[in-house]
């Protein structure tokens, strides 16, 4: 059999298996909590993020004379290790638990522990040398020490999101560029409007991605704010003088990132609207999003009975019964991921309402909503970018002919012979199938062929100017 050791809390004693660095507390979060199954370690910044908190408190603390200076390189030196990612594999919890994150500090808590042991020499478990309570969480409670490694993992997540989106701005940006001259026409309520370019309309997409990484940035400027040293509720109860200011300092400078101390810890301590906040505008950028997959579906319809303006790249067989259909799947792929998103701002909003008092405890399935959407939302966002934007193709031929055989152009003689006689036409060329030009140059002979060269040359239809009588 194993060899195991033997660790003890207030509800009684298990034998932990010795090759484990996690404790008894990581134990029974494994027995209580099989949620999701997806366990901490598959968001290795919320690690790291709790090995710099874990390292900027002892630092703290060292300098506040609570811990042994001996104690505090020990925890240094584990801290350093989860933070490289070397111990990965030891963060069992569930990322959805009760106990408001209890589970997932003390499982830094006991890794950084026994980590610690050995650094001193000692064999794991030995705790009344380096002890995960008494030392490794001095001067903290999970209610600072969870939602402050939150945040920071939380920050940098969105550091690398923010990067992915900016590449689908940029591969839209692109694709206007390119389709520039390509005439098409452009629709409102499904219905022909008025002439535009293939190129204006992916340039639109480009612009709008492009306000939400804005909105993303500033959103993102909450989370600097944090309530390391509130201990509990906010009153710093059992930190030393001048803890708060000396562990959220050394936090920054670990981290590298402007990290401040809230002026409020109580406030802090229970307060979650700016998760609120960032997932509404993730919850945006999501719907945006569809919409333009919704955009891509329809304009590439087709090939013969749709719009057919554009065509998507052919990733797979649509159908296992009608040869040769393709499918955008792609497309399809983005907005379901988008529904996922959209569900989990309504998530974050029930959890962040269902704070009660001093602590909103439901924090850790607002640590799943916002780290599975970002996640997801990320791998979406690039496979629209590397199997489909990159690889669209217009039909420019088609697109010009659609605009010229349109009714929709007669808007453009408005100016010159007035909306009554150009709905007239309009109604005309409805009813007998006839183009606009026939009726209003060769039959009405309302404005000559020289004029209607004018109104619709490439250029006046891309660049519309007024043209008068």
């Amino acid at each position: 059999m194993e060899p195991t050791r033997k660790e003890h809390d207030f509800l009684g004693e298990l034998e932990i298996p010795n090759h484990l660095y996690y404790g008894i507390q990581t134990f029974r979060a494994v027995e209580n909590f099989n949620i999701t199954g997806i366990p901490i370690s598959k968001e290795p910044l919320f690690i790291k993020a709790l090995g710099y908190v874990k390292k900027a408190a002892a630092l703290a603390n060292k300098d506040c004379n609570a811990i042994d200076p001996k104690i505090a390189e020990a925890i240094c030196y584990g801290s350093d290790q989860v933070i490289a990612g070397k111990f990965n594999q030891e963060f069992v919890s569930d990322l959805i638990q009760g106990g408001a994150g209890t589970s997932v500090n003390m499982n830094a808590n006991e890794v950084i522990a026994n980590i610690g042991l050995e650094y001193l020499g000692h064999k794991k478990g030995e705790y009344q040398f380096l002890h995960p309570n008494n030392h490794v969480n001095c001067s903290q409670s999970t209610n600072d020490a969870y939602p402050s490694a939150f945040r920071i993992a939380l920050y940098l997540k969105m550091e690398s999101f923010i990067k992915t989106f900016a590449g689908l701005e940029v591969a839209f940006a692109k694709k206007g560029e390119e389709f520039k001259e390509v005439l098409k026409m452009g629709r409102t309520q499904l219905q022909d409007a008025v002439p535009m370019t293939l190129g204006q309309e992916f340039k639109a997409y480009a612009t709008t991605i492009g306000e939400d990484i804005q909105r993303l940035k500033n959103a993102q400027e909450l989370l600097l704010e944090i309530n390391m040293g509130a201990t509990a509720i906010g009153t710093k109860v059992n930190a030393p003088e001048g803890y708060p200011e000396l562990c959220v300092k050394y936090l920054a400078e670990e981290v590298g990132i402007p990290l401040t101390l809230s002026p409020d810890l109580i406030e802090a301590t229970v307060d979650t609207g700016a998760y609120v906040q960032i997932m509404g505008t993730l919850k945006r950028s999501a719907v945006k999003i569809s919409k333009i997959c919704n955009d891509l579906r329809l304009l590439s319809s087709g090939p013969r009975t749709g719009l057919n303006e554009i065509n998507l790249p052919a990733r797979q067989p649509g159908s296992s019964i009608m040869p040769g259909k393709v499918n955008p799947v792609i497309p399809e792929v983005v907005n379901q991921t988008c529904f996922y998103v959209i569900g989990q701002d309504l998530t974050v909003t029930m959890a962040a309402e269902a704070g009660q008092l001093q602590l909103n405890v439901m924090e850790p399935v607002i640590a799943f909503a916002m780290f599975t959407s970002l996640d997801y939302l990320s791998n979406a966002i690039q496979t629209l970018i590397d199997k489909c934007i990159v690889g669209i193709t217009a039909n420019i031929d088609h697109c010009y002919n659609m605009v010229m055989n349109s009714i929709g152009i007669v808007t453009q003689l408005n100016p010159i012979i007035g909306y009554e006689e150009s709905a007239s036409i309009a109604g005309e060329a409805l009813k007998t199938g006839k183009s606009v030009h026939q009726i209003a140059v060769l039959e009405r002979k309302l404005i000559t062929q020289e004029k209607w060269d004018e109104i619709y040359s490439l250029e006046n239809l891309i660049h519309p100017k007024f043209i008068t009588k």
